[in-house]
């Protein structure tokens, strides 16, 4: 990833949406092994039921897969779920992690018969390494390139039938040729309360928590609709919980935890109440350029852009504008202010460009 979700003192923020170390060991607990048992995202998995059940029955290699939609939300699962359900091996990698062709052809030629190849954040891999996967998705063949200048010579390789199962987080990024060789696309999308409690409820039997039905609301409905940050929630929760001496986690309980670690009953952090707070309080709503709302939180541009934004904006709290980011009514709501009578998400020229992504802001408003 570009930038990592942190917060300003340094350190991965608890409602980031991106996977650290504690993480992954979490998850390979917690994770699913079948569809079946895997929570939410009911129409794909419908989708992709019917993808694997079909390549069963015609005893051929299952189409390829795309997955897309924002980290955290399961797509390394599912494609753990996917070997799982072939019954044939995974091997995993990664965009970033294949920067030459050579890197790719090393992978694809160690390959056996219908293994799963899984390549997170695909969108990341290099333009040759790129171009190679092309014929190798297609025809199960990569051409290596053997010596340099005239003497340079193509020798094609063979390679067996794969399933190669992508996910990226931008698939806007991906080229048009490299989607069309996916025989399946599946775009996850966020989860709701009820879905995030059920996932809770697994976790939480995994993990030998007693907690009641408010409790696992209360987690939920402060976890973005991300599974990934539901189950750090939980874990922060279990924490204090453990140290206080409490055995049944209560609604109370569990909004103490979380209050504790300055995640607030909507989801948002330090980060995301101290962009709203300058923006409602020191530019009074908006407009304001992104780079002078960024020194007023004492944060880097791109922090404040890719970090804090995507989720207040998600959620109704912020606007983006071509004249600068505005604060929506429910900003002020949330903050426990009184809208203003003249807020700028009034102006009906601001709020018809909020139907547009702005390209770039007018150098006067930063």
């Amino acid at each position: 990833m570009a930038v990592e979700e942190r917060g300003s003192v340094g350190q991965q923020r608890l409602v980031g949406a991106e996977g650290d170390y504690d993480d992954q060991q979490l998850e390979a607990s917690l994770r699913p092994g079948t569809l079946h048992d895997f929570v939410g995202q009911k129409r794909v998995r419908a989708q992709l039921s019917l993808v694997l059940e079909a390549s069963k029955l015609r005893g051929r290699t299952a189409d390829h897969v795309l997955l897309s939609g924002p980290p955290g939300l399961g797509k390394t699962t599912l494609a753990m779920i996917i070997a799982q359900e072939l019954d044939v091996p995974l091997r995993i990698s990664s965009g970033p992690a294949i920067q030459h062709a050579g890197d790719l052809a090393a992978i694809l030629s160690s390959l056996t018969h219908g293994e799963v190849l899984f390549l997170d954040e695909i969108h990341r891999m290099s333009r040759p390494a790129e171009e190679m996967l092309y014929m190798a998705m297609e025809d199960f063949r990569v051409d290596i390139v053997v010596g340099k200048g005239a003497g340079a010579t193509s020798i094609p390789l063979d390679l067996p039938p794969f399933t190669l199962v992508g996910a990226t987080t931008r698939a806007g990024l991906l080229p048009g040729p490299l989607r069309d060789r996916f025989g399946f696309t599946g775009h996850l999308e966020f989860y709701s309360v009820e879905e995030l409690e059920l996932v809770l409820r697994r976790s939480a039997g995994l993990l030998d928590l007693t907690m009641t039905s408010e409790a696992f609301t209360e987690v939920a409905s402060r976890s973005r609709g991300t599974p990934r940050i539901a189950n750090r929630l939980l874990r922060r929760v279990r924490d204090w919980a453990l140290v206080h001496g409490v055995v049944r986690i209560d609604a109370r309980a569990a909004g103490s935890a979380l209050d504790m670690y300055e995640v607030d009953a909507r989801g948002l952090d330090r980060l995301d109440r101290n962009v709203l707070s300058a923006l409602v309080n020191k530019f009074n709503g908006g407009p304001v350029g992104l780079s002078t709302l960024a020194i007023a939180v004492g944060e880097e541009t791109e922090t404040v852009e890719t970090v804090a934004e995507p989720f207040l904006v998600r959620e109704g709290l912020l606007g983006r504008t071509p004249r600068g980011r505005i604060a929506m009514a429910a900003a002020w709501e949330h903050l426990g202010l009184d809208v203003p009578e003249h807020a700028a998400f009034k102006d009906p020229a601001l709020r018809t460009a909020l139907a547009t992504e702005p390209d770039s802001e007018d150098p006067s408003s930063t």
